[in-house]
């Protein structure tokens, strides 16, 4: 998949197959090629459109041959500008699935095993620009991307309570807004609120309001976050942290009737309203049954599992710092008619960030980026020493990981309570998730605690 193009950035996103031996190139076919020319198409749900052949003037006419080697695909460059994978200078090497593939300074790959066509999509709409945000913001031409945008049309198809699962920084919200936002509850407010931030004695009457004078004289009647959402989406973060008797409380107006009273009064009122709660803790961790109620559960990937969208976030993140910061609008960005264009963003820090192990993904990387920006000494968005010391490659943290051993995990829960935020952190890991995975692998397990350092 192209990722980055000096002289096509438009292009980003487009598919490159390589079934058998072919040669990539400017232009079309030469007499004396070894191969056939391959060519790039705009995989979608259900469709695959072919892309012109590559117009890239640092691309020479015939640069690489590409073919299947066992797991791998063996690149050999026959043109001027050097080939480099994962960073290293080659003439002929093995890219494996997650690799990084660059021919210097002219254009940036990553080879991902994917369907030629992805599978379809019911209920879902393409009516965006390729590369660009969907209607609720979602950006991604990934297999992962396109089955997130399914799930979501699914739940939005139906009235049931959806629970949403992922790390801190996936996506959470944009997925309840998506969820409301294509159903037919979408003319009424989305009704947000973080459960973490309820202080314990005022959880019920944030939730199901109160009767005017109660519990004090003078205090105003309010509808509560279930009366304001009747007919509408009601969506609380960080549900995890709600306490377990609060959870009990929810469970009537949960069910079909969605019944409920708001605090001083006898009588029983009803809201139709839909929940989407969300957590970055295991599903397990609810109370039995309250995760009963949420009939769909849509785990989001982190950007770990759909890398090849990376760089369309990235633009993305850019184009909307450059539209809310007009300096850095103008020095940074390529103009055409008098309108920004695309960021001038270095291909090694592409490289870098498509390789990086994210652990608070969209909001790490937009983090990074600002940064780069920050540090930066030229016209461009590059890896400077500060950015160097945010980004580490996905391999070497894999290796790092995978020699904390079974003994040195029990260790390290014992010292610490057994709480799986101490114990990462102990362990010099960035947050309690990876941890968590290689408890799984060995077959262990960690208490739970109320550490929310990394949330």
């Amino acid at each position: 998949m192209l990722v980055w193009s000096l002289d096509e950035p438009h292009r980003l996103g487009e598919c490159f197959p390589v079934e058998e031996a072919v040669c990539l190139g400017r232009g079309g076919p030469l007499s004396d090629d070894p191969a056939p020319r391959g060519g790039f198409f705009r995989s979608r749900p259900g469709q695959a459109a072919p892309c012109p052949p590559v117009g890239n003037a640092r691309v020479s006419r015939l640069h690489l041959v590409l073919a299947p080697e066992g797991d791998a695909l063996r690149v050999r460059s026959l043109g001027r500008a050097p080939l480099k994978i994962n960073g290293t200078l080659t003439k002929d090497g093995l890219a494996r699935e997650g690799d990084v593939v660059e021919i210097h300074n002219a254009a940036v790959f990553y080879v991902s095993l994917r369907p030629r066509v992805l599978p379809a999509a019911p209920g879902v709409g393409d009516a965006f620009g390729f590369g660009e945000p969907d209607a609720f913001g979602l950006v991604g031409e990934s297999e992962a991307a396109w089955a997130l945008r399914q799930a979501y049309a699914f739940a939005a198809s139906t009235d049931r309570h959806v629970l949403v699962l992922g790390e801190s920084g996936v996506g959470k919200e944009l997925a309840a807004r998506s969820i409301h936002g294509m159903s037919d509850r979408h003319e009424r407010p989305f009704i947000a609120r973080n459960a973490a931030t309820m202080p314990d004695t005022l959880i019920d009457a944030e939730l199901f309001g109160n009767a005017k004078n109660y519990p004090n004289a003078g205090m105003p009647e309010r509808a509560g976050l279930v009366g304001e959402a009747d007919g509408s989406t009601l969506f609380l973060d960080e549900i995890g942290d709600l306490p377990e008797k609060s959870q009990v409380h929810l469970l009537r107006v949960l069910d079909s009737d969605g019944e409920y009273q708001r605090l001083g009064e006898a009588r029983s009122r009803r809201s139709a309203f839909r929940l989407v709660a969300a957590t970055n803790r295991a599903a397990q961790s609810l109370k039995h049954d309250f995760l009963a109620r949420f009939v769909h559960r849509i785990e989001i990937p982190g950007l770990p599992q759909r890398r090849e969208d990376i760089p369309l976030v990235v633009a993305r993140i850019l184009s909307t710092i450059a539209a809310k910061n007009p300096r850095i609008g103008e020095r940074f960005f390529e103009r055409r008619a008098g309108a920004l264009a695309e960021a001038r963003i270095t291909p090694e820090l592409v490289s870098r960030l498509i390789r990086h192990p994210f652990t608070h993904h969209v909001r790490e990387l937009e983090r990074v980026l600002w940064l780069a920006i920050g540090c930066a000494q030229a016209d461009y968005i590059g890896v400077t020493p500060e950015v160097e010391g945010e980004l580490r490659d996905s391999a070497e943290s894999a290796t790092e990981v995978a020699e904390i051993g079974k003994e040195a995990l029990e260790r390290a829960l014992a010292d610490n309570d057994r709480s799986p935020t101490k114990a990462a952190k102990a362990l010099g890991l960035k947050n309690r998730y990876v941890l968590i995975r290689l408890l799984k692998k060995h077959g262990l397990s960690a208490g739970t605690d109320s550490d929310k350092d990394d949330r």
